[in-house]
């Protein structure tokens, strides 16, 4: 996710526009999931989910047997999610790490958009950002099978390379690990919109920074790579605001004046969407605010 507007800035999205649905009721969640979630296809978090991830990884059953309530873990991941919805990132990164490799997913999504605008500075941003790493790390190593688990954590070392510079975090081997999440999120879930966009967007960035032959020769990257990922993203769910701003992005980063109206169509798609909750926002405000 890189939320950049139609000018490629990183400029502070204005406020504005309710949502489409009311997160602040607690029944609002479960009747409204498939609908939030239909980027990345996250299974709904109650205790069958819990105790399907317990049976494929014996480090989590484990863990698992060491708490006191699968239907407290349930609730609380429900209610972290819930709060992630309604745009509260900090106090569902809070309630989220409280429920250890369980969390992760939603607490590094959470972060991911909380550090896009924090005011905080340069190193405060690296060591939120490293620990939402370390947090990844870990919840894979019980969580191998469940693809967000790979998708958030790629989400936040994304993040930090965006703040590193792109070509500090390729020097570093960044973009290897970021790519390896990847396709193993399109291994375990193909339908996942948002990896797809993210793993164009890989290709995309590498190819802007190195040329096309250096990209593909280096690091295996290339421009029809790229406009594969973010078409089947587009097919997937073409009516989201994330899809379609970072599908205008994608595009724009591959060529930035012979894409240049495709581009917008898509600020014009995202802008004349209703966000459902508070992640679809910010796409939908940067969406109109380029247009202006």
């Amino acid at each position: 996710m890189s939320t950049k507007s139609a000018r490629i800035t990183k400029s502070k999205p204005r406020a504005g526009g309710g949502l489409a649905v009311d997160w602040s009721k607690h029944e609002t969640l479960h009747k409204s999931w498939a609908r939030a979630h239909v980027t990345d296809h996250e299974p709904w978090p109650d205790e069958s989910l819990i105790k399907r991830l317990a049976a494929r990884n014996a480090q989590f059953d484990s863990w698992l047997s060491s708490q006191e309530s699968v239907a407290a873990l349930a609730e609380g991941l429900q209610e972290a999610w819930r709060q992630f919805h309604a745009g509260e990132f900090a106090k569902a990164i809070a309630a989220a790490h409280k429920l250890g490799p369980l969390g992760s997913v939603v607490a590094n999504k959470a972060t991911a958009v909380d550090t896009l605008y924090s005011t905080r500075n340069q190193a405060q941003i690296l060591k939120v950002l490293e620990a939402a790493i370390a947090r990844g790390e870990g919840a894979i190593q019980m969580l191998d099978e469940h693809a967000n688990a790979h998708y958030t954590l790629a989400l936040v070392l994304g993040r930090y390379s965006q703040r590193i510079s792109i070509m500090t975090a390729l020097a570093e081997g960044l973009g290897g690990r970021i790519r390896r999440h990847l396709e193993r999120v399109l291994e375990l879930e193909p339908r996942h919109a948002e990896a797809h966009l993210a793993l164009g967007l890989y290709h995309a960035e590498i190819v802007g920074k190195l040329g096309s032959l250096a990209a593909g020769v280096a690091y295996g990257a290339s421009r029809d790579a790229a406009v594969e990922h973010f078409q089947r993203a587009v097919k997937l769910a073409p009516h989201s605001p994330i899809v379609l701003m970072e599908d205008a992005y994608g595009l724009l980063l591959l060529n930035k004046d012979g894409n240049r109206e495709q581009a917008r169509a898509r600020y014009e798609q995202a802008a004349e969407c209703e966000p459902f909750d508070a992640m679809e926002r910010l796409y939908v405000v940067h969406a109109r605010a380029g247009l202006e």
